[in-house]
């Protein structure tokens, strides 16, 4: 656990918490690269349904502006669509009218024109109002403000809402991470990381030992709810583990290589299950 949780340890959790740090590596140490999600900075203009994208798409006057504009309407996810493991697309799309990436004081990305979408321009443009007095935008209101990691989202990536919430009729829904195909976008309430053993940390960061780990290391919210900020979920030590196949328990793979005992997992399958108990007590 992180030094600055459990202030008072009893020896069977020192036990385990010298393990956990001696083979652990912190998830931020792997090669990955953690990032938000896209802030358009008014959700009801850029984020649009699939009858509001087919619509776009039926207003474009050739088939170039018909092709250019279908590329820059991406689909994406919100919080309630990330389940454990895999998501649960909603049909809403992202209008990313990117404000281009930079590198190095060069264009790596160029802005979007919106000069060159006119059915774009023409739905934007009934919310021009709220666009244009937004504090997040780009050159121009019809821009989304600067993301110069906008090209991992054109990746395979696993993601999480910041704030994870249980329902009492599925409390083992905890903690959900999820597989996102590459060009799936998601929104700023969303953490996503990019990176190598992307099939192997899915795994491990919906297991018992990161449900353990994370009872123990995150706030409880009033409603049973839970602060997944970055910067407490990318400090889980999770163990380098040979790749795995379908039939693997991840559970028992991972205590082997925490070389837990028999007692130790005992309890911290009995921490669990205690912690679940407190949390049904606290939802609504």
């Amino acid at each position: 656990m992180s030094s600055d949780s459990w202030t008072i340890l009893s020896p069977i959790e020192q036990k385990i918490k010298r393990k956990i740090e001696s083979v652990g590596v912190p998830l931020k140490d792997w090669d990955i690269s953690i990032n938000y999600g896209i802030k358009t900075g008014f959700n009801d203009a850029f984020i649009i349904s699939k009858e509001k994208r087919n619509e776009i798409l039926a207003n474009c006057k050739t088939d170039k502006e018909r092709q250019e504009t279908a590329k820059i309407i991406r689909p994406i996810l919100r919080g309630r669509d990330i389940k454990r493991y895999e998501c649960k697309f909603a049909d809403l799309y992202l209008i990313n009218t990117h404000n281009g990436v930079k590198e190095n004081g060069k264009v790596k990305i160029p802005r979007i024109d919106i000069k060159d979408y006119p059915a774009v321009k023409k739905h934007l443009d009934k919310y021009w109002y709220k666009i244009s007095i937004r504090a997040d935008k780009g050159d121009t209101p019809y821009n989304l403000r600067n993301c110069a990691y906008m090209d991992e989202f054109d990746k395979p990536k696993i993601c999480w809402a910041r704030l994870m919430r249980l329902s009492k009729s599925d409390l083992n829904a905890f903690p959900r991470f999820c597989f996102i195909p590459k060009d799936f976008y998601v929104v700023d309430s969303l953490c996503f990381f990019t990176g190598t053993d992307i099939g192997l940390l899915i795994k491990e960061l919906n297991s018992e030992f990161a449900a353990y780990y994370f009872f123990n290391s995150v706030a409880t919210l009033d409603n049973g709810g839970f602060q997944m900020r970055q910067q407490y979920v990318e400090e889980i030590p999770l163990p380098k583990l040979s790749k795995l196949n379908a039939n693997t328990d991840i559970d028992k793979e991972i205590y082997k290589a925490f070389n837990f005992t028999d007692e130790e997992i005992k309890f911290i399958k009995t921490s669990i299950s205690n912690k679940k108990k407190e949390i049904e007590s606290l939802i609504k």
